[in-house]
């Protein structure tokens, strides 16, 4: 009999809900939040209240789309954490609620953890996946790490940021160029049509191989404010220099700490996630850095990059397998490493 999981994703601002019948995707519904661009960043309070209106026909779609009756599910996973507490609650309670309705398991997964295995969401059985050990860059809004995937079970951070993370970086400088939230994307684009050695930014040097971030976005401040003294159309005349040379810094910063940690852990897969995978500079010199090196890069397909319950369902199956489900009395959680 097979096994049909159920994934489900609120940790921010995209609600979404998958369908993995024995470990291949049948189904990856997300919704959007635009609400949030009016005030440059996700409003958590309006976060948790459109997820309340969008679970409902997002589950749904997601189970209409696999061809999937409710009934014929094995277990449902969902994101416990981290995340916005808030939003959190929306997709647990659902989860919980629908888990006791149908008599199914529970399986509750780590956000973070499930960036790490996004590479496991299989489309068909031909499709490759990462071999254990493997490194992870796993780089977001929120969390910038090296991750030494040891299994789908065992994994140890042997590297994070100590402030800002990079896709952190990517928004509030934007924001600095008048940009419109998330401004990552728009970063993304300008930085194809610049420069990237116009401008020089500060790099950290921290020990070991954690990240900071701060000392970068301050730097870029200080250079965008001293040019507008100079010129009051700076930023428009240099808008696209600037937003390369920020992505280059910040590529620079990422992969000096990669190179340090596959000389300390050498595997030979190395894989990105998150968000700031999407990030079309990031991408190619990640597979230049690997081919350089001789390791296999694993670059996610930008669907799996974001927050996605295709992941979630992924990590929930591997839990599965091994009988490890959620008691409904867990609550979610807002802060955790993986």
């Amino acid at each position: 009999m097979s096994v049909v999981i159920l994934g489900i994703e609120s940790s921010c601002d995209d609600t979404s809900a998958a369908v993995i019948s024995d470990g291949i995707l049948l189904s990856n519904v997300i919704a959007s939040q635009k609400v949030h661009e009016a005030y440059g960043g996700v409003v958590p309070e309006l976060a948790s209240r459109a997820h309340q209106q969008n679970i409902v026909p997002v589950v749904s779609e997601a189970l209409r789309q696999a061809g999937v009756d409710k009934k014929d599910l094995s277990a449902i996973a969902f994101t416990r954490g981290p995340g916005l507490l808030g939003s959190l609650l929306v997709g647990t309670s659902f989860a919980k609620g629908m888990a006791i309705g149908l008599d199914i398991p529970l399986v509750d997964v780590n956000h973070l953890h499930a960036h790490v295995l996004s590479h496991f969401v299989q489309k068909t059985r031909e499709d490759e996946v990462p071999e254990f050990p493997f490194m992870c860059l796993l780089i977001s809004g929120g969390n910038s790490q090296i991750v030494v995937a040891k299994s789908p079970y065992e994994m140890e951070i042997v590297g994070k940021t100590i402030d800002d993370a990079a896709g952190e970086a990517f928004d509030k400088c934007a924001k600095v160029l008048g940009l419109p939230y998330p401004g990552g994307p728009h970063i993304d684009r300008l930085a194809a049509e610049g420069n990237p050695k116009a401008f020089r930014f500060s790099r950290p040097h921290i020990e070991g191989l954690d990240y900071s971030f701060s000392g970068l976005k301050t730097s870029f401040l200080y250079t965008v404010r001293d040019g507008l003294k100079a010129h009051p159309d700076f930023i428009e005349k240099n808008k696209a220099d600037l937003a390369a040379s920020l992505q280059y810094t910040i590529i620079k910063i990422l992969l000096d700490k990669l190179g340090k940690a596959l000389s300390q852990y050498p595997v030979s897969h190395v894989a990105i996630g998150g968000g700031v995978s999407a990030n079309s500079g990031v991408r190619e010199a990640v597979a230049r850095f690997c081919k350089e090196r001789g390791v296999k890069a694993w670059i996610p397909e930008r669907a799996f990059t974001t927050d996605n319950a295709a992941m979630v369902a992924a990590a929930g199956y591997f839990k599965y397998l091994q009988k490890q489900f959620c008691d409904l009395s867990l609550p979610p959680y807002s802060r955790v490493t993986v």
